[in-house]
């Protein structure tokens, strides 16, 4: 009788899962994936990206996931390359949301992510309000006052122009009377180089999703002036802005995206990787570590939501100013 090598033994373990499930079901098993961010690191994608990575090797789900950053404003150069490099790959996400779909508006860019495949929304983040800790704005009140007096001296600190922080700024320079068009907004390509800003003092006002600030209000660098979230919201690390009667709500989200021209076998077997994911007690965990709320949904569901939502992000911008014909 003879005895197998290991790799023979590993051999006819593949040839069998071959015949059973078919020998492209036994590729994707455990794939290799790279996760491109059209960002720099320290960011809301980039963390994203990270978690996901942290998640899938640390469960095993695939053999290895890379990260690269693309550092650009609204994610255009990142998407670009994505569209270019990815086509037909079903090894390749990118990690983006809400904050493309306005910087692509804005730039009115030749490509957008119509171009590439909707895979998943993963998460949602309620957008937040903070100072420096010494800054003389300590409350909605003064943030509005200070607005009211001349909207162009009151500078915000965020992302990239037309995303989600920059939009969350116009909005609520309008509610406080003001012409959201005339904000004076800083963009910033990474969260690291946003928060400098904002810790320092070189901009009066930071917005951003509530898991960039956190750390540095409980290390009394930066002070909550009200979290973008409806009143009675489980879980704030601070008072909502609806709780100073200043009615605005918005959240952020982020999800992944397949290369163009995927095969209805690629994007399924990328769709359940990220599934599997999304359903496992580690990626939980790690929602509730950052305050990331799951807002999970894929398929067709999903390419309904971005449809829609690339409507109603064109029409928020339009109405402030930030986007004309």
């Amino acid at each position: 009788m003879s005895v197998l090598t290991r790799r023979q033994a590993v051999a006819a373990s593949a040839a069998g899962l071959a015949a059973m499930f078919g020998s492209s079901a036994l590729a994707q098993a455990m794939p290799e994936l790279k996760l491109l961010v059209p960002a720099a690191p320290g960011g809301g994608w980039d963390q994203t990206a990270r978690t996901i990575q942290s998640v899938l090797t640390g469960q095993q789900m695939v053999r290895s996931v890379q990260v690269t950053n693309v550092p650009s404003a609204g994610g255009m150069n990142g998407l670009a390359q994505f569209v270019n490099g990815f086509k037909g790959d079903p090894t390749g996400l990118l990690v983006s949301g809400f904050v493309m779909v306005g910087a692509i508006l804005m730039n009115k860019s030749p490509v957008t992510l119509g171009d590439v495949t909707p895979i998943a929304r993963l998460t949602g983040e309620w957008q937040a309000l903070v100072v420096a800790q010494n800054s003389p704005i300590k409350s909605v009140a003064d943030l509005v006052n200070a607005i009211k007096a001349d909207v162009t001296k009151v500078s915000w600190g965020g992302g990239s122009a037309g995303g989600v922080d920059h939009i969350t700024a116009a909005a609520f320079a309008s509610k406080a009377g003001a012409d959201g068009s005339k904000v004076n907004y800083i963009a910033h390509s990474g969260g690291g180089e946003a928060l400098a800003a904002i810790i320092s003092g070189r901009v009066t006002v930071g917005v951003s999703g509530i898991g960039e600030f956190e750390q540095h209000v409980k290390g009394r660098r930066l002070r909550w002036i009200g979290i973008a979230a409806p009143k009675g919201t489980a879980g704030l690390p601070g008072a909502t802005l609806a709780d100073a009667d200043f009615d605005l709500v918005v959240q952020n989200w982020r999800g992944v995206f397949g290369g163009p021209d995927l095969s209805d076998a690629q994007r399924a077997s990328l769709t359940k990787v990220v599934s599997d994911m999304a359903k496992s007690e580690a990626w939980a965990n790690q929602l509730a570590q950052k305050g990331w709320e799951n807002t999970y949904l894929d398929g067709q569901a999903f390419a309904t939501f971005l449809a829609d939502e690339v409507k109603r992000v064109d029409a928020v911008l339009r109405q402030v100013g930030l986007v004309r014909t």
